[in-house]
């Protein structure tokens, strides 16, 4: 036994560990961006944002369209006019010419479906305002979830090199026990599976994290792109408020798509005013200045003639039979203003659950985070136990290697656990149609300076 232990030295896991950590921390800390820093960028460079927001200037455009009916309009004329007359019954033979420059304009007095038109361009507006926060919010998420995806690949990696070299330290160790003796072959040769294991690892660990780094990259315009970590001792904000009714009330009122719905149904109801103003008459002001050069029709006035002719009146229209055509619109109008009505509580419906799912997975990850740190604790104390009684011959080499796999599955699980919960808090508010970028703030705090 004293010969067994005195072979079997005790392996600096922890020292290993702890020297990759610190390595990966050193560099990733390095001329890394915040997660502010790289939202900045990515709002400048998005394609699906800016596709958004110059939609969103196109919708402002065609809302001011809108009000165009009920305001002045004026219109500039001009026309010239050669002739060459010829005749066989007198001989007023001549070639000449005529000219004339017309200015008009209308002012509509009374025009119901015009004014309509105008209120829905107002409400247009609330529309396109809406579109766009739901595109800014999807970018917030889309930003933290890509930053926080490298994140995590970044501790995988770590994770999956430190096991690597408490591994490699596992396996020469045992390849030094078999040789004096105080082992058999299998210690080596679990310790040589577990280790080309962990080589399959790390080379799935690199590829991951390329690709997570080429998704944040292409997000932002911008290579080398190096995330923060976050600040250790790690701690997470709790969820306020933290009851979920209020955040289902926030949700109902001010979530885009449930402000879209809503200023949808008021357009529809607009729009079966438009229809009914269909029989209805219409009046405008109109006005029109002319100013004609011809030549004068009278023999006894010679050359051309100048007339300068100013009209203002009143003009107008009323219809009187339409094939129907204003009956059905009508109807087709009420069934479209139904439907805007059933969109919109659909719309709360749909913001509902996922405002209370988003709620349940906030609490569920916070959960899962404090068992997972109480997890990470207790399989330290296993692996410290494990190496301590392969040192007496208590333990063989398998245990040790199961304990040390369990101690950093446990560790990657953790930080993935703590990234999900950060990116749930802002889902949560996503799904209540409340996230804005100053949000980011609060998750910007966390990560190392």
């Amino acid at each position: 036994m004293n010969a067994t232990f005195a072979a079997r030295r005790p392996f600096p896991l922890n020292r290993l560990a702890m020297g990759a950590l610190l390595v990966l921390g050193a560099v990733t800390g390095a001329q890394a961006q915040s997660l502010v820093e790289v939202y900045d960028l990515a709002r400048g460079y998005d394609a699906t944002f800016l596709a958004a927001r110059s939609q969103y200037d196109a919708n402002l455009a065609k809302a001011e369209q809108a009000k165009a009916g009920v305001r002045p309009q004026a219109a500039l004329g001009a026309g010239a006019n050669w002739n060459n007359r010829e005749s066989s019954a007198d001989s007023l033979d001549s070639t000449y010419n005529s000219q004339n420059l017309t200015l008009s304009g209308s002012q509509p007095l009374y025009r119901p479906s015009n004014r309509a038109s105008a209120q829905q361009g107002e409400l247009s507006v609330d529309v396109a305002r809406a579109q766009l926060q739901a595109a800014e919010q999807d970018l917030i998420v889309r930003t933290t979830q890509a930053y926080f995806d490298v994140l995590a690949a970044e501790d995988t990696m770590t994770f999956v090199q430190a096991q690597k070299a408490a591994v490699a330290e596992q396996l020469a160790a045992a390849k030094r026990n078999f040789e004096v003796g105080t082992t058999t072959v299998t210690d080596s040769r679990e310790a040589q599976a577990r280790y080309d294991l962990v080589i399959a690892q790390e080379i799935a660990a690199e590829n991951d994290l390329r690709v997570k780094k080429l998704a944040l990259d292409q997000l932002v315009g911008k290579s080398g792109v190096s995330p923060r970590p976050l600040a250790t001792p790690v701690a997470l904000p709790p969820l306020q408020p933290a009851d979920p009714q209020a955040w289902v009330q926030q949700a109902e009122s001010g979530h885009p798509s449930v402000v879209q719905a809503s200023k949808g149904l008021e357009i529809a109801q607009l729009e079966t005013r438009k229809a009914e103003a269909g029989r209805l008459p219409t009046l405008d002001l109109v006005g029109q200045y002319q100013v004609a050069r011809a030549p004068s029709g009278s023999s006894s006035i010679p050359g051309y003639v100048r007339n300068n002719t100013a009209t203002v009146g009143l003009q107008f229209n009323l219809p009187l039979y339409t094939g129907g055509a204003v009956q059905n619109r009508i109807k087709e109008t009420l069934a479209l203003e139904d439907k805007a009505r059933t969109d919109l509580e659909g719309a709360k419906r749909a913001v509902t659950q996922a405002t209370r799912s988003a709620y349940l997975e906030v609490l569920s990850g916070q959960s899962q985070v404090k068992a997972l740190e109480a997890a990470e604790a207790s399989s330290q104390s296993s692996l410290d136990a494990n190496k301590l009684g392969y040192q007496v011959g208590v333990r063989i080499n398998i245990d040790v290697l199961n304990a040390q796999s369990q101690l950093y599955q446990t560790k990657r699980d953790l930080a993935v656990a703590r990234y999900n919960v950060l990116i749930g808090g802002l889902r949560l508010k996503q799904a209540s149609g409340q996230l804005v970028a100053d949000d980011l703030q609060a998750v910007n705090a966390l990560l190392a300076r």
